[in-house]
């Protein structure tokens, strides 16, 4: 089968969704078919080996093309060879670097935009999108997020191609943008979603959740989990110093204040004398003074010497950070439709202890690798930790147990089987 991806990069951070993309084309690839991953928006932003290609191909609805467009007439007809120098890798990242910057009307207008395409200011990319895939007409069309549902009715007519559209966390981004803008976006989708082939979300959860979001509440939405390359995670060499660990971006929605409360209620309330936290993760420019702020709370309580912090990490720092914790927390705050840092340490076979909330129940019930507590709660989450920590033998079996799951139902190979399940459905029209 010949499948393209369109996936929006993130330029200067590394993103779950695009991970999910790649990991996705490449064992789609290697079984067989013909996969093209096309950045969006950004160059993509990845900690592992790109699909093959990938790196040729060229970048649609250009951040800055995108943005100029919509601000002004003048660019909207451009020739093509000045789209091609905005859209150039270095300039776009240095762009993507800086777009904390950018205000949340702006996210508003060009999200909006986005999905009326066929009348507003960006039919030029649109047609630019469409040339391309006249050219290069794949079987099925997979949009990496809901997003990117603007697209759908404009693709289906002029090329006839089967659609896939994956939701990824879409109703954090939306929820966030100034009104009018949220509510015309819900609207948009509302009524643009359903014209897809296909739906799929990441979880039984984050399904549901959309399912009301919309109000569409017999939307059939695919549950496909995400998965990862598995190559490389796994236990390595650990001292006897018991290692809290966090992975996701350095934020305060991803929990992170909640991690570091508790870990100072661990040691300073429960006298827990030898712990250490270990952070690791994307830092932003704009998440800078969040990551001051909660270091400099280390500082005041005396144990800013007992947390490490690694910015940024490769794929192989990656694998040795997780492979060497005793314990792994996110306490997100928000609805997190999946979590690809769960799977990665479950994969490493490093326990999870997660907010019994949003997809991570299906987690732990799918693997048995960890245990849940009270959103929010720093202190609940301390005192999780600490009955963990103090049963060691119990900790090991849970870390060897959520291993051996995570590498059956979240690998690659996995989540390949399921999609094809879907897109050989989608293309023969079988229902």
């Amino acid at each position: 089968m010949k499948i393209t991806f369109l996936s929006p990069g993130t330029g200067s951070y590394y993103c779950g969704a695009c991970m999910r993309d790649n990991a996705l084309a490449k064992a789609l690839h290697r079984a067989g078919n013909e996969v093209a991953l096309l950045p969006m928006y950004l160059p993509l932003s990845l900690d592992e080996e790109v699909l093959e290609g990938a790196l040729d191909k060229p970048v649609f609805f250009g951040g800055i093309n995108v943005f100029l467009q919509q601000k002004s007439a003048l660019f909207r007809h451009t020739p093509a060879w000045v789209d091609r120098m905005l859209n150039n890798a270095t300039l776009l990242k240095g762009a993507a670097a800086r777009s904390h910057m950018t205000s949340a009307r702006t996210h508003g207008e060009l999200a909006l935009e986005m999905l009326r395409l066929e009348h507003g200011h960006l039919t030029k990319e649109l047609e630019k999108l469409v040339a391309y895939l006249e050219a290069n007409k794949p079987d099925l069309l997979v949009l990496s997020t809901a997003l990117q549902g603007g697209m759908i009715r404009t693709l289906k007519e002029r090329l006839g191609v089967k659609v896939l559209c994956f939701f990824q966390g879409e109703d954090t981004f939306i929820d966030g943008l100034p009104e009018p803008f949220c509510g015309s976006v819900w609207q948009e989708l509302r009524e643009r979603l359903p014209e897809a082939d296909g739906l799929a979300a990441p979880s039984r959860f984050y399904a549901g959740l959309m399912r009301e979001r919309l109000g569409l509440a017999d939307l059939e939405i695919e549950v496909m989990p995400n998965g990862i390359d598995v190559e490389g995670y796994g236990p390595k060499e650990r001292s006897g110093v018991p290692k809290i660990g966090y992975l996701a971006r350095m934020m305060r929605a991803k929990g992170m204040e909640v991690l570091v409360e508790a870990f100072i209620h661990l040691r300073k309330e429960l006298g827990h004398p030898d712990a250490k936290l270990q952070i690791a993760g994307t830092a932003t420019r704009e998440n800078q003074d969040f990551v001051w702020e909660m270091q400099d709370k280390l500082d005041k309580e005396g144990l800013a010497e007992e947390v490490e912090w690694h910015s940024n990490i490769s794929r192989h720092e990656k694998e040795e950070f997780l492979g060497g914790l005793t314990l792994f927390s996110v306490p997100v705050l928000y609805p997190e439709a999946f979590g690809l840092y769960v799977v990665e340490a479950l994969a490493s076979g490093v326990p999870v202890v997660q907010p019994e909330a949003a997809a991570f129940p299906e987690f732990i019930e799918a693997t048995g690798g960890g245990v849940m507590v009270p959103p929010g709660d720093a202190e609940a989450l301390a005192r999780k930790w600490k009955e963990l920590l103090d049963r060691p033998e119990e900790l090991k079996a849970m870390g060897e147990r959520g291993r051996r799951a995570a590498l059956a139902h979240y690998s690659m190979e996995t989540m390949q089987e399921r999609f094809m399940m879907l897109a050989e459905k989608l293309v023969s029209g079988v229902q």
